[in-house]
């Protein structure tokens, strides 16, 4: 079998032969730069046995035996992190933390840093389970319990329900072209810029229909507005930002613990939820690499498009698990590692260099404001910049907003189509692809209603604000949930290891923190509640919030023993399981 260069070092490295089964050919590897997808006979491969050496059932059927695929290069599964870059551009790096470095300095960047190497921790682990078995981390849900894929559901919709990125997309693209006019509709008078938010759904809508299989046209385009955003950040720092405010990155990085006020803390924790993508749109990451073909993903089918495609492929409900040979776990470790690789070279130095660009521009022009995150940047920096770095802030703004809203599109109709078909679809004789079509339209046109209403969103900051925090508080119970499954679920050999699980328990009381501070908030401000009242200390807290930070401990405990348990218990009952052992694995 013919293997690239670096590959070829890889094997010659390990010095055994059979390694050159491990790893794609070129011509194998080229398939995956689209999306990969190989059937096979279903009703005729082997049933996992439910022993140590598969995943356990659950609450669901058996799992069929196939080999895993080889391991392509990172260059031909390049992709599914880029769409989650594009999710995180128009929310945490060019909104929340440049507004929070404007407010509090550097001393919270170290909160910005930690958070998206947390967000890389829970975005590979929701991957971990698709690379072992096909199934979307919602299945995975599923077999605990149904109820958590529909709650999951819900609380997405509720976060993302509202177009506030397209609305705020194209307030800044009016603001920018100078075209703030006002329309009649209906016998109504609407401020013009609404008219090119309904375009910019229209425009998504439509981009779907451009190809059979719906994610390659995603995963395209949010490349290219990508690439466009941080190129167009880059350059504008270059023009107007400050070089001597680098220098404060250190410190503000070493800033460990230095927190905001008590009344930022909605602010902070939307902005640590969106040092990533956040709440609901992280789960997307598994259904993503299942498209792409990423491990056991490649056997479990794709949605193609119902209106312009080809026949649709079966997706089956349940997935696959491999025999633990020692070739199959060294394809393991390719595959965890390049999936890991992808989402470091791609997501992590994504958000960090073009958010940290942007903060460094915010920090240069804005001392202290009361604006919301779109408005600092309209009021306070616009302003005093050129004609030339005047359009390419609007520019930046215009494209990391819309590639968000284009993202947060994709990624609610993926993982809504994926609970209702199989929370009730799948026995009802539905079909996955036209419950995703028929979803994407309805969600578009629910955002091209909204913003024909006449209600006030013409500052919709506090929209964005909401969504953001309510999905820091989301990924409190996503998080733990992941772990719990990862590690109760499957064999020895696709378990975290030690240091992951450790990291795992970090996120898990992360977000577990910062939501109780959150609920905490909300009772108190909005509720008046009082007895609920939660401090940043913990002691300071009424009697409600100290309960609320009981329950937070009795949870990180009981995620953390049974964790725990469940990895001790696997250990050295799969044969020769050091095989699968990789980096972080």
């Amino acid at each position: 079998m013919a293997i690239d260069g670096d590959q070829q070092s890889v094997v010659e490295e390990a010095g055994e032969p059979d390694e050159l089964d491990v790893y794609a050919s070129p011509e194998e590897g080229r398939e995956y730069r689209a999306s990969a997808y190989a059937p096979t006979a279903y009703d005729n491969l082997e049933i996992a046995p439910e022993d140590e050496e598969h995943p356990e059932r659950g609450e669901g059927d058996a799992y069929r035996v196939v080999d895993l695929p080889r391991v392509p290069k990172l260059t031909h599964v390049l992709g599914p992190s880029a769409i989650m870059l594009g999710a995180s551009l128009g929310s945490g790096e060019t909104i929340f933390w440049p507004l929070l470095v404007a407010q509090n300095g550097w001393s919270v960047y170290w909160a910005f840093w930690v958070g998206v190497l947390t967000h890389f921790v829970i975005n590979t682990e929701i991957q971990r389970w698709t690379l072992a078995t096909g199934e979307s981390i919602f299945r995975a849900f599923e077999r605990v319990h149904r109820g958590w894929p529909v709650l999951f559901l819900v609380l997405g919709f509720v976060s993302f329900g509202w177009p506030g990125w397209a609305a705020t997309a194209a307030k800044v693209g009016a603001t920018g072209l100078g075209i703030e006019s006002t329309f009649t509709l209906f016998g109504h008078e609407f401020l013009g810029w609404k008219a090119y938010g309904i375009l910019l759904m229209m425009l998504i809508w439509g981009s779907y229909q451009l190809t059979p299989l719906m994610y390659n046209v995603v995963e395209r385009v949010t490349a290219v507005l990508v690439a466009s955003s941080a190129l167009c950040a880059l350059a504008l720092f270059v023009l107007v930002g400050d070089p001597g405010e680098l220098a404060n990155i250190p410190v503000g990085a070493l800033s460990i613990g230095t927190l905001p006020g008590d009344e930022d803390v909605a602010v902070f924790l939307g902005g640590l939820a969106y040092a990533g993508a956040g709440g609901y749109l992280n789960l997307s990451q598994s259904l993503w690499i299942r498209e792409k073909g990423y491990g056991m993903g490649r056997y479990q089918g794709r949605v193609l498009n119902p209106i312009v495609g080809d026949e649709p492929e079966v997706i089956h409900r349940d997935g696959f698990s491999f025999a633990p040979s020692v070739e199959n776990m060294r394809r393991w470790r390719g595959w965890w590692r390049l999936a890991q690789l992808e989402h470091l070279v791609t997501f992590v130095l994504g958000v960090l260099v073009t958010a940290t660009a942007m903060m460094a521009i915010a920090a240069t022009y804005v001392t202290a404001t009361d604006a919301g995150g779109v408005e600092m940047w309209l009021t306070g920096v616009a302003p005093d910049l050129s004609p030339l770095a005047g359009a390419l802030l609007y520019g930046v703004l215009f494209l990391a907003l819309f590639t968000t809203e284009y993202a947060i599109v994709e990624s609610v109709v993926r993982n809504s189509a994926d609970v209702i078909y199989e929370a009730v679809g799948r026995e009802r004789g539905w079909s996955l692809p036209r419950i995703f079509w028929y979803l994407l339209t309805a969600f578009a046109g629910w955002g091209i209603l909204i913003l024909t209403l006449p209600i006030p969103i013409e500052q919709p900051f506090g929209l964005l604000l909401t969504a953001a925090a309510m999905s820091g508080a989301m990924m409190w119970p996503y998080t733990a949930l992941t772990l719990l499954i990862n590690t109760r679920r499957l064999p020895e050999h696709t378990q975290p290891g030690w240091p992951r699980i450790v990291a795992m328990w970090w996120a898990t009381a992360f977000f577990g923190y910062f939501s109780v501070l959150l609920v905490g908030n909300t009772f108190e401000q909005l509720l008046g509640l009082d007895a609920f009242r939660v401090t940043i200390g913990v002691t300071g807290s009424a009697p409600g919030g100290l309960a609320l930070f009981v329950v937070l401990a009795i949870t990180q405990v009981y995620v953390m023993s049974a964790s725990a348990k469940a990895k001790w218990r696997a250990e050295e009952t799969v044969s020769e399981a050091e095989e699968a052992d990789g980096l972080f694995s």
